[in-house]
């Protein structure tokens, strides 16, 4: 077998990844460029493995740790994602720019209003004379 087919792959393969990182901005489409990133690593890292005869096996070791630490991150990395749609209402990387969220204007929601959100009978008349007893404005 000869060595440039899988690293022309690979090359390839990593960067179509480089080019979701760069160009996307779904979070989720960021994480799955990273993703093909690592697998152009680890076709790499066999194909070498192959090609020198490493009776160890060095390549296909290496190639199983980033293969945990992959499904590690993707396990975080969605977390991250689910817990920033939770409070963002958004997962547009470029919207996605500070970590700070006193001062900055919420995404608007484009189905409707927050279900979560919603007061029910008698909570706005209380929310409005809490407000008007502490001098603040209403909504």
């Amino acid at each position: 077998m000869h060595l440039a087919y899988p690293l022309v792959v690979a090359a390839l393969l990593f960067s179509v990844g480089v080019y979701g990182v760069l160009a996307r901005r779904n979070a989720i489409l960021v994480l799955m460029s990273v993703e093909l990133m690592l697998n152009a690593v680890n076709l790499n890292l066999v194909a070498f493995d192959v090609w020198l005869r490493d009776r160890l096996h060095g390549g296909q070791v290496l190639t199983l740790f980033t293969i945990v630490i992959a499904a590690a991150e993707v396990g975080l990395g969605l977390a991250i994602v689910l817990l920033v749609f939770r409070n963002r209402r958004t997962i547009d990387v470029d919207r996605l720019r500070s970590l700070a969220e006193d001062g900055t204007a919420p995404a608007p929601v484009p189905d409707g209003p927050d279900p979560r959100r919603e007061q029910g009978p008698g909570q706005a008349e209380r929310g409005e004379a809490a407000a008007s007893a502490e001098g603040g404005v209403t909504r």
